[in-house]
């Protein structure tokens, strides 16, 4: 199914019109959890996520099958503030490499059974430089919205966005500032590991795109500041609650994508589990201000959609323990 929007203004309704997890899945898989051979609560948070992940599947019994992994690519006119360690031309250079298997995305899909594709959004055409523009016109905000939509599969049962863009770092920061409030020095971060020279010139780019860029709307505010790969992903993840496909939320980059729906319509991230807390230093602000508490922290900063797709074989462990489990009468076990 193509899209179902052509404005930011028909997403947002899209959004508002999502369907929510199935209550009588819900209730049975708790009904069924609460007769499995372990003391209740023995397995901790992987109980919370395998009913989590059963109510928005519609089975108090599913299967994990059909992970999916979408890695969106996009590249940011901000780079010529000099808010990147690395030029713009690293984008092009490592999307090819996901093409070619090469990236330790690739590896993580690959070990988790995940079927991944890689989609570089215009890529000769960096957004506008948002200290001085828009980053986006709508026309080109809604088209990265779509792509990303169209991108997932229906039949997927699981879903991880991840991205690559030299300066998205910057532009997540830009974002998550005027969606949650607070200063650039509250959101801008190290990124690919500029020095502390980079650091105070990326908090400036952001506080100034933020000036000029004064929006109380999140989805303007991820036209205004975000990049075409930030809309990818907000799309898709918009996608996978429209299919009731559960997602698993990368680092800071995706969160701030996410953040937008959250801001833009109330339990619009229902559908989603923090993958990871990432080494970004907001990324755990943004969690709190999403409401997420992350599956795993590791250090990691990569992006990609690395942390969440390591995370896919946490889920995968719960809906298994869950959905394999015998029961108590099954098992001819007292349950006392």
């Amino acid at each position: 199914m193509q899209a179902p929007f052509t404005t930011l203004s028909t997403f947002r309704d899209t959004l508002l019109k999502a369907p929510d997890a199935d209550q009588v899945a819900l209730a049975a898989a708790q009904d069924r959890n609460g007769q499995l051979t372990k003391p209740p609560g023995a397995l901790g948070r992987l109980e919370d996520l395998a009913i989590w992940y059963a109510s928005w599947r519609g089975t108090p019994r599913p299967t994990i099958d059909n992970p999916q992994v979408l890695i969106f690519a996009g590249n940011h006119g901000v780079c010529a503030q000099g808010v990147s360690a690395f030029p713009a031309e690293v984008t092009v250079q490592m999307v090819a490499n996901f093409q070619h298997g090469g990236a330790a995305i690739n590896q993580l899909s690959k070990a988790f059974g995940a079927k991944m594709d890689v989609y570089p959004l215009d890529l000769d055409t960096p957004t506008a430089d948002f200290t001085e523009h828009p980053a986006m016109s709508e026309d080109e905000c809604v088209s990265a919205l779509q792509t990303g939509w169209n991108a997932v599969d229906p039949e997927a049962d699981l879903l991880v966005t991840g991205e690559m863009g030299i300066g998205n770092t910057t532009a997540a920061a830009a974002v998550a500032a005027a969606v949650y409030g607070g200063d650039a020095a509250d959101w801008a971060g190290r990124g690919t590991g500029v020095d502390d020279a980079g650091l105070q010139r990326k908090t400036d780019v952001v506080a100034k795109g933020l000036a000029r860029h004064r929006v109380d709307d999140p989805l303007e505010a991820l036209r205004c500041l975000g990049g075409r790969e930030l809309a990818a992903m907000a799309g898709a993840i918009a996608a996978a609650r429209h299919y009731r496909i559960p997602v698993l939320l990368d680092g800071f980059i995706c969160c701030a994508a996410a953040g937008c729906l959250a801001k833009a319509a109330d339990g619009a991230l229902d559908h989603t589990v923090a993958g990871h807390l990432s080494a970004e230093g907001a990324h755990r602000r943004l969690l709190d201000a999403i409401g997420k508490e992350p599956l795993l922290s590791l250090g990691l900063r990569l992006g990609e959609g690395s942390g969440a797709a390591l995370a896919i074989g946490v889920l995968k462990g719960a809906v298994a323990c869950h959905s394999g489990m015998a029961t108590f009468a099954e098992a001819g076990v007292s349950d006392g």
